[in-house]
């Protein structure tokens, strides 16, 4: 009776018999969720039973792009990301039958701004981090309107930073955590112009062109996916900041230093509280289609979201992560016991 429950399972998910051959779960996406999730995956691995799980850094982008390509064992079971899935990409995966799918919110983190410990320390704020980065900034007093980014110094976006070049290295645009950073920084950091701020209600598609674009000319400095190349660059050239997550600048911490934004530097009470301004949610979704033909799926998500993994006292806090309030960690255990099935009416259409 299983092998037929099984057969018309794989029928039903347009799955052919010959493709039926993998018996471990699929992971892709987020750099930054990559090294909880690997954590999950080893344990994991080790006491349920199952195969360990495969999984590979794509960025979230990346991830949710090959998470949304279809059902089927070629196609990923579970994509991380460090931010939330967007309407756009709920879509693209309802036109290509991934239409049941769980999300699943693991923990907090926050994204710093780090240089090697040899080098200066910065105090700045999210208008200098704006000023510094963005492609256009105000070509008037009050932001009413733009003109190419001419900062090349540190000391011409606020006369109290160093008079060093702006170098920034972070990650590409494929990746949650630049999505995040443009959001959460630079974006935050246009608003403090009225007329910046203005334009929203004006033009929400410029606003956001204008207000979160990234200068391309030199100063922000792509450098993939991989977090450990960025340290070596900063390492390499203390003058430099980098762009990654708040788990990895903590695994770090004997090479680089964080940079106060705002005031505050982002420590795990800081990030917990919502004192830090930069900081995000991370997640991973679910091909729920799949629980019923992959081994382990539900029992992986299980172990994920359990108490002892992302609790308070869980072992991913031991690895950086900072953890959800306890109720609204319950609530997702919940979900992913169940699989519960994500109402994208939730998302801001973007």
């Amino acid at each position: 009776m299983r092998k037929i429950n099984l057969f018309v399972s794989t029928i039903l998910l347009g799955f052919s018999l010959d493709s039926f051959a993998r018996d471990q779960i699929k992971i892709v996406g987020s750099s930054t969720v990559y090294p909880f999730a690997t954590v999950v995956a080893e344990r994991f691995g080790k006491t349920s039973g199952f195969k360990t799980p495969v999984i590979e850094s794509t960025g979230s982008g990346g991830g949710l792009k090959l998470f949304c390509k279809g059902l089927g064992t070629e196609h990923p079971d579970i994509t991380n990301a460090s931010r939330r899935i967007k309407m756009k990409e709920v879509k693209k995966c309802s036109e290509n039958g991934v239409t049941d799918i769980t999300e699943i919110k693991v923990g907090f983190d926050g994204i710093a701004l780090a240089n090697a410990k040899s080098g200066p320390t910065l105090k700045l704020s999210l208008k200098d981090i704006y000023l510094a980065l963005a492609k256009v900034v105000p070509a008037d007093p009050n932001g009413y309107t733009v003109k190419p980014n001419p900062y090349k110094m540190w000391n011409e976006v606020n006369p109290n930073l160093p008079a060093t070049p702006i170098v920034v290295i972070g990650p590409p645009p494929t990746s949650g955590t630049r999505d995040a950073f443009n959001e959460l920084a630079i974006e935050r950091g246009c608003k403090k112009f009225s007329g910046r701020k203005a334009l929203k209600s004006k033009d929400k598609n410029l606003y956001k062109k204008e207000c979160r674009g990234v200068r391309e000319d030199g100063p922000y400095v792509e450098a993939g996916e991989n977090d450990n190349l960025i340290i070596e660059k900063l390492v390499s050239d203390p003058g430099a900041l980098g762009v990654f997550g708040y788990s990895f600048l903590d695994q770090n911490k004997d090479k680089v230093k964080a940079s106060k934004i705002d005031g505050v530097l982002p420590e795990f009470e800081n990030i917990s509280s919502g004192q830090y301004p930069v900081s995000r949610s991370l997640f991973f979704y679910v091909k729920n289609a799949h629980a019923s033909v992959i081994p382990g799926i539900k029992e992986y998500v299980k172990e994920f979201t359990a108490s002892r993994t992302v609790g308070t006292d869980g072992y991913l806090i031991e690895k950086g992560l900072i953890p959800l309030p306890e109720g609204e960690r319950s609530t997702f255990e919940k979900d992913g016991q169940t699989l519960a099935k994500f109402d994208s009416s939730v998302l801001k259409k973007k």
